[in-house]
């Protein structure tokens, strides 16, 4: 009994010392699970917490269930427009891109290390993928607002690169394990079988999943409960099948998540909270289970093998896989970047070790090695290589102050609450020319207590609020049109200096680019001249433009304000006074100062 509290003891400190000491750290840049990691070690045999923790077994099964869950919320979250933008890059850099990492890596583990071939090709299997819970966490948590072709592509690539990964490794230590060569057609054709099987068992059991919360009405507080128990039992039961359960789990989030059904809001929260716990409780046992003095005679060869995999390796994987789909430099540049590894490498730096191999704990000391220099510094330097990249879009809202209200499968648009902010872009509009997206609409305005009568309110003021029913796509446009704009870093700057920063003007999206170019002075080629400023920008940004889209064009920045019928009808022009005396004089004309 005393054993059993001692353990609920520690488990429950090191999980709160962790959150606190997590965000606290994040404000100086810190990636969280670096510092869950770091907890690990300090409360382990090695730290001062002085825990004996061996459990290799233990830390697999957590581990699996972890990433079973952070895959599925994961999942949740992904919009099925985002996966067909990027599916073919996303496929490729998930299979071709591992296998080209791991030979790379593999060449250097040979060299580095002392392995033979196969030893040091199965070094490169267990770092080979990106780490889903490491991407999706660091660029959520950097508030980073990307383009959304990168950003889709590094999100979908981790969620459906583990499969390789895992059977790369799976394979590789049965080689070493056994010594016998490989059926080349035969692993080929187990692999196929993984992922097909994989995808059937997820598409299969997301519609169960969506069948049972719209027909079997339970409790309110139990819809989270059943989803986190068909989740694994999707997870396992693909294993079962002899399937991947990664992926299944994956696109059965990912099918859950892209149709309407009960309790869904409800789930996304609860799903945060949980991807959140399982991060954690993962890097803490890995973080346990790592003795500093085991890994210093492969600290150096480990430490070369990490330097390649971020600078040669994972680079040369991505320009193989997306030049084909014709991704622009800056593109590559980014993804090669953020080729974050996290928990999973030590995971399956755990399978060795289970299966008893000579030296196993070599992998393990290499795989933290890449896991520690990858989030130390790709991690801490995601923000400013986008934003040297030029991927990084307007900064997104300081805080959304919106409330969904879950409706169900009753209708197929979405009811939610906001909270006008100050300096929010709808205070500069009249409320009957409010740019709302296609098929959205006011229910009702609340001001001071008192329900607005719509037909008579001209304005929209601070602290109004208001339920809106939209398509769930729209709310993201929504949220930017009713809550402050953070300021971009080069605005904060300025501030600070005392200097005035150039507002918007605003174009109606038909205004055509000779009459733009003469007005602002902006070097447009003669053939454009005939183009709306719309459809210039749409094309500029190569026919993916969201609301908050930029663009820069000589002096001047363009804004996507408003779209309709996948058309930019508002665009928004920002300048700085000082660079364009003429334009000052048309502010001050206008009455805008």
């Amino acid at each position: 009994m005393n054993q059993a509290n001692e353990i609920l003891f520690v488990a429950s400190l090191l999980v709160l010392v962790s959150i606190f000491a997590g965000s606290a750290s994040s404000r100086f840049g810190v990636p969280f699970l670096l510092v869950f990691l770091g907890l690990g070690i300090f409360a382990g045999e090695s730290g001062p917490g002085g825990i004996v923790f061996r459990d290799y077994q233990l830390t697999y099964a957590v581990g699996s269930a972890a990433l079973g869950i952070i895959l599925f919320d994961g999942g949740l979250r992904t919009n099925f427009a985002t996966v067909r933008l990027v599916a073919g890059p996303a496929f490729a850099l998930a299979t071709l891109g591992v296998v080209g990492t791991a030979a790379i890596v593999g060449v250097a583990a040979h060299f580095a290390l002392g392995l033979a071939p196969l030893e040091a090709f199965l070094v490169g299997a267990i770092v080979g993928s990106t780490d889903a819970a490491a991407v999706f966490f660091l660029l959520n948590m950097k508030g980073l607002a990307l383009q959304k072709r990168v950003s889709g592509t590094l999100e979908v690539e981790s969620g459906i690169n583990d499969p390789m990964a895992i059977f790369l490794t799976m394979i590789c230590v049965e080689l070493v394990r056994l010594g016998q060569p490989p059926d080349s057609l035969q692993l080929a054709l187990l692999f196929i079988a993984q992922m097909l099987g994989g995808l059937a068992v997820g598409v299969v059991g997301g519609f169960l999943l969506v069948a049972l919360f719209n027909r079997v009405p339970v409790a309110g507080g139990l819809y989270p409960i059943v989803a986190m128990a068909a989740a694994l039992l999707i997870f396992s039961g693909a294993h079962f099948l002899q399937a991947s359960g990664f992926v299944a789990v994956y696109v059965a989030g990912l099918v859950l998540g892209n149709r309407r059904h009960r309790g869904a809001q409800v789930i996304l929260r609860f799903y945060d909270g949980l991807s959140w716990l399982g991060q954690i409780v993962m890097f803490l046992l890995l973080g346990l289970l790592m003795t500093p003095e085991e890994m210093t005679p492969y600290a150096v060869g480990s430490g070369i093998v990490a330097a390649i995999l971020i600078l040669l390796a994972r680079p040369v994987a991505v320009l193989l896989c997306l030049v084909p789909f014709r991704y622009t430099w800056r593109e590559i540049g980014f993804v090669s970047w953020v080729g974050l590894r996290g928990a999973v490498p030590i995971f399956l730096a755990t399978i060795p070790v289970l299966a008893q191999l000579p030296r196993s704990e070599l992998y393990v000391t290499a795989a933290f090695v890449c896991v520690v220099a990858s989030l130390t510094v790709q991690g801490w330097t995601i923000g400013p290589v986008a934003r040297f990249f030029g991927l990084e879009l307007p900064p997104k809202p300081e805080a959304v102050t919106r409330t969904d209200l879950d409706l169900g499968s009753t209708l197929d648009r979405d009811v939610a609450s906001y909270r006008v902010e100050a300096d929010a872009p709808a205070l500069g509009y009249r409320y009957s020319e409010l740019p709302l997206p296609r098929r959205s609409r006011i229910i009702s305005v609340i001001r001071d207590g008192a329900v607005m009568d719509r037909l008579k309110l001209e304005n929209l003021a601070p602290g109004d609020y208001l339920l809106v029913l939209a398509p769930a796509e729209h709310f993201f446009q929504l949220d930017r049109l009713f809550t402050a704009r953070r300021q971009s870093k080069r605005e904060r700057k300025r501030a600070e200096r005392g200097e005035e920063v150039f507002g918007e003007f605003v174009l109606a999206g038909d205004t055509l680019m000779g009459e733009v170019s003469m007005l602002y002075g902006i070097p447009v080629d003669e053939k454009d001249h005939r183009e709306p400023v719309g459809a210039y920008v749409r094309r500029k940004l190569r026919h993916r433009a969201v609301v908050g889209d930029r663009v820069r064009v000589g002096p001047v920045e363009f804004v996507v304000r408003e779209i309709r019928n996948e058309r930019i009808t508002s665009v928004g022009i920002e300048l700085e006074p000082e660079e364009h005396p003429i334009l000052r004089g048309f502010r001050r004309a206008f009455g805008f100062d």
